[in-house]
Formats: structure tokens, sequence, C-alpha cells
């Protein structure tokens, strides 16, 4: 038989990778340990959503939808003193726009409050809970350490009665704050420090968002959530590294509450980038101290911040995707992440002539008054994007790092005496310029070739430069903000004492920027390239229409490479 009729006859099975992950859910179903997939992603409405929390996102959203299963928007807002309304609104607008659709399935943890007391209550009943009045320091000290066992409560052994009493007095608001807490009775000699008899209730006498002033009493995350899972029929509580060590109360907790089908806790390695800030504390700083204008200042990582930058959803899940799913902690390069979004914008977006430190261009040899229309194709790596018009005339504006007086060997671009493209546009020659009284460029002079114009097939003489300009009397003005990182990455994130290594040249702002007509009328969020400089969008919080302000989202060009 020859080879062409081997090939007809086999069947070729495509290898699928599975992540760990995956494998655990596959050997579920396989043994029935549950017959359907049900995730959910629980965030505690204590600040803004960053770029670590998209991996948790589009894991749990993408591992419903890939067995067919549900998938639960919950927030955790079992601690009301961090928690506030602008985050809830904030989160779920940051899944939304990742593409993590959650339909009908919007839940909150204090909607189980009553089930959480009932659970509590449970407990006691069967000698599994005890009140304790043992002050906040004490605990500490009863617990142990690492290396020592902790030390027996001495209320542990309160009757069932007495405990039913003192919890019911919790929740009537008899005692003040970190007076009393309820406490689940396993084993203070536990190698595992969360088993040494956890706090599940504390008194706080705190308006909740959600609940108001119906409770004074508030369960600790460690027995809320188990419970949450449970409630809604979560089969895969899927969480990051560090709760690897509390699965034993998580699973504690569903099995003495007696929860049938209870959900199964599994753990993956977080998403961490080098040289970037993402911890609550600091941001909330940096906001406050004025240092960035928000929990979305596009150089931070938050997903709002991301968004309003101008990256895309696409850009984030190809990142996510990148770094993978593992048990293994690991740190990402913020260029791979850069990489993505440029990738992504790369045949998307139309490409705009726009001049960020303008000097004048006058072609004194061109009709005074005149205007011409010329083409340019939108993006000259996808035709199937168009093209537009671009006013000609004789007074430009070009970039003032494309004329130099005295210019270096290998310098293509305008200096006296020397031809360059104009691009869409003709050949022009330098014939003088202009200074102020100090010595600065104002103006330059040159001439122009009609019969260079671009498209006329002209060939007989070739120039090595080409510049992009806008037209003086129809330009759009603009705002443009160009980032650096906000940490100084050679420094390192964080001083000895502490405190940020903080990047004084992480935002330049340039107000006297001009772009081609065909800008006006963007909208917040739109992107666009500008010819040499990047990816550009449009700032949603401080542009207005007759007054555009653009963040660069990346530059064209960077030294990271995709590891093969």
């Amino acid at each position: 038989m020859e080879n062409k009729d081997v090939m007809e006859h086999t069947e070729v099975k495509e290898v699928v990778s599975r992540n760990f992950i995956e494998q655990e859910i596959d050997k579920d179903l396989a043994e029935g340990v549950y017959d359907t997939v049900h995730t959910r992603f629980p965030p505690e409405p204590n600040g803004y959503l960053h770029i670590g929390h998209a991996k948790s996102i589009l894991l749990n959203y993408g591992l419903a939808q890939q067995y067919g299963g549900k998938f639960n928007m919950r927030f955790d807002d079992t601690n009301p003193t961090k928690e506030k309304i602008e985050f809830v609104e904030s989160i779920k607008a940051d899944i939304q726009w990742l593409g993590a659709d959650w339909e009908d399935r919007l839940f909150f943890a204090s909607d189980y409050f009553d089930e959480m007391y009932e659970g509590a209550v449970k407990l006691i009943k069967k000698g599994k809970a005890y009140v304790s009045d043992l002050s906040p320091e004490q605990i500490r000290e009863y617990r142990g350490t690492l290396k020592e066992p902790g030390k027996k409560d001495p209320y542990s052994d309160r009757s069932i009665e007495e405990n039913l009493e003192l919890f019911e007095n919790m929740k009537n608001g008899m005692y003040e704050d970190g007076s009393k807490v309820l406490r689940a009775k396993i084993d203070m000699t536990s190698p595992n420090i969360n088993m040494r008899d956890p706090i599940i209730y504390r008194v706080a006498h705190m308006t909740h968002h959600n609940t108001g002033d119906k409770w004074c009493i508030y369960p600790m995350y460690d027995f809320a959530h188990p419970i949450e899972d449970a409630i809604e029929g979560i089969t895969h509580s899927i969480c990051t590294l560090e709760f690897e060590d509390h699965r034993p109360l998580y699973d504690w907790v569903v099995r003495e509450l007696e929860y049938q089908n209870p959900p199964r806790q599994i753990e993956f390695a977080k998403m961490y980038l080098t040289n970037v800030v993402t911890g609550k504390r600091y941001i909330k700083k940096l906001v406050e101290d004025k240092i960035v204008d928000g929990w979305d200042d596009p150089r931070l990582v938050s997903i709002a911040a991301l968004r309003r930058r101008g990256f895309t959803p696409e850009s984030i899940k190809r990142f996510v995707e990148l770094c993978g799913v593992s048990k293994a902690n690991s740190s990402a390069e913020y260029a791979m992440l850069e990489y993505c979004v440029r990738e992504d914008l790369k045949l998307k977006k139309s490409r705009m002539m726009a001049v960020l430190d303008p000097i004048k261009l006058v072609i004194d040899n061109y009709p005074e008054g005149q205007t011409e229309m010329l083409d340019a194709a939108n993006n000259m790596e996808n035709p199937e994007l168009g093209s537009h018009q671009v006013p000609f005339e004789r007074e430009l504006y070009i970039e003032r790092e494309d004329f130099m007086e005295e210019p270096p060997k290998k310098y293509f671009r305008l200096f006296p005496g020397n031809e360059v493209r104009l691009m869409h546009a003709y050949f022009v020659k330098c014939t003088g310029f202009e200074k102020d009284e100090n010595g600065n460029v104002t103006v330059v002079h040159c001439t122009y070739d009609p019969a260079t114009k671009a498209g006329s097939g002209f060939s007989e003489r070739k120039v090595k430069g080409t510049i992009h300009w806008v037209p003086v009397s129809q330009a759009v003005k603009a705002t443009v903000r160009l980032y650096e990182n906000l940490i100084d990455e050679e420094k390192g994130v964080y001083n000895e004492d502490g405190s940020l290594n903080l990047n004084p040249n992480s935002l330049q702002v340039l107000d006297n920027c001009y772009i081609e007509p065909a800008i006006a009328g963007a909208k917040a969020y739109d992107s666009f390239q500008f010819v040499r400089n990047g990816f550009f969008a449009v700032d949603y919080k401080d542009s207005k229409e007759d007054a555009l302000v653009f963040n660069r989202i990346v530059s064209l060009k960077s030294s990271f490479k995709l590891p093969k």
C-alpha cells in the first residue's frame, strides 16, 4: 500500500493539552462525582480588580463555557468595614468588559446571612462551635506558632445551652466589638494553624451596603465561602494558591453542615507581573496622595485602568493564555502584556498622522490658499480597512525631531539641502529655516516637486526619508499623554522602608499636539495608531468633544520576543 493510501486509512487524533484543573474536572465527571460543572468568581468589593483577577475571571468563566455548565458572579461582601457600592459597580463593569456573562446569576454573600447564622447555630448544637471571651491578642497567643501547638481556649468547654444563649446575645447587639467571637471547635494542636479553632463569627456594629443595620455580627470569610459555594451548587471552587492551607477548613465546614454534593476546592498559582503595583493598600495610598488620579489611572494595572488606557479584552485574554494555568508561582514581564495588545491592535486600527512636538513647515512654491485631498490607507497591513482623505496645503506641522540644522551621519530626515517624502504627498527639499530669540527653530522652509505625488509612479530619483505631517489650518489640536512604568524598574518596587519606588517620569503630558482632521469626532475609548508614535486611545474621563485627550496604549516596537 502506498503512503498516500496509508494516510487515507489512518485515523489521525488531535492531541489536546489539558491543564491540571481540566484533568481533575474530567476525572470528577468520569467518576460521577458531579454531573455538571458550576463555577463562580467571588471578589470582595473592597477595591478595583487588577490584571491578576482577570486570570481568575477568565479561568472560572472559561471552564463553565467549556463544559457547558453555569457561571455565577458573586460578591463576597462579609466585611462591611472596607466595602463600597463604588467597588461593586466597578467590578461588574470590569467583568462584563472582559466578556464574562453571568446572565441572571448575580449573587451576594450577604444574601445568605440567615443561612450562615443557622449554620453556626447548627455547629453549636453539635458541640462543634463555642463563644470565646478571649481578646484578639489572647487568641493570637493561644493559637501557637508554626513550630508550637496552640493552647486550649478556656471558654471551649461552655455548655451548648450557654453558647446558644451567648451567640443569640451577640446577634442581638448586647456586646461591644471585639468582646466576643464564635469559634469552630476543631483541634488546637493541629499542624495546620487554620484548623486551630478558627473564628467563624465576630461582633461588628457596622452598616452593611446590602443589609443595612440588620446584623451586628458578621461571618468570617473561611466560614462564609464554603457555605456560599454549597448553597449555589458550585461544583468546583477554583481559587488561588494561598487558599490551599485553608482547604481542610473549607471541607470541614461543608462536611459538618452536612451539605449534599459538597463543592470541591482546587487551587492554582496567581499571575504576577514584574514591576507593577497591585496591592490595594498601596493603590489606595497612591489615590489618596493624588500621585495617581484614581483607581483607573492608566499607569496602574487595575482592569479599569487598562481599559481606560486602551487595552482590549482580547489582548488580556491572550496574555492570560500565554501565562497558562499551573500550581507553580511565576512572574510575567509587563512587556508581554504590551506585546499582546500590540499584536491585537495592529490589524484592527486605523493609522493617523499626529504631530506631538510641532514645528511649522512652509512649502514656499505651493499655491497659497490651495487645498488638495490626498488618499491615505487606513492600515497598510490590512487593506480591508480602506482609506480616508487628508487635506494638503502650503503650511503644515511636522515633528521637531524631523528637522536638524546640523545632522549627524545617517540622519535622513529634513536638513538644509536634503529632500524627503511627505507621507501620502510629495517630495520636499529644505531651503531654509527660522529661529526665535532663544535660538529655537520655529519654521522650516522648503519647496515641493509637483511630479512626485504619491501614487503617480514617479521614479526618476529616490529619497531615503519619509516624514509625516498635518495641515496647519485643519489639524485637530489635542492633548497626548505618554506613560512609563509607575515603578522605577532599575531600583525595584519597594524602598527599604516599604514605600513604593516611584518613577518621577511615569507621566508626560503634551498639550500642543496636532492630529489630521479625520480624528475629529472620536469618542471615549476609540483607539488609533499614530504614525511612528504608537497606539493611542481617547481618554473617557478627561476628553471632551472639542478638546480630545489621548492616552498612549503602547509604542510600536519592543525588544520583547514571545518564547518559543
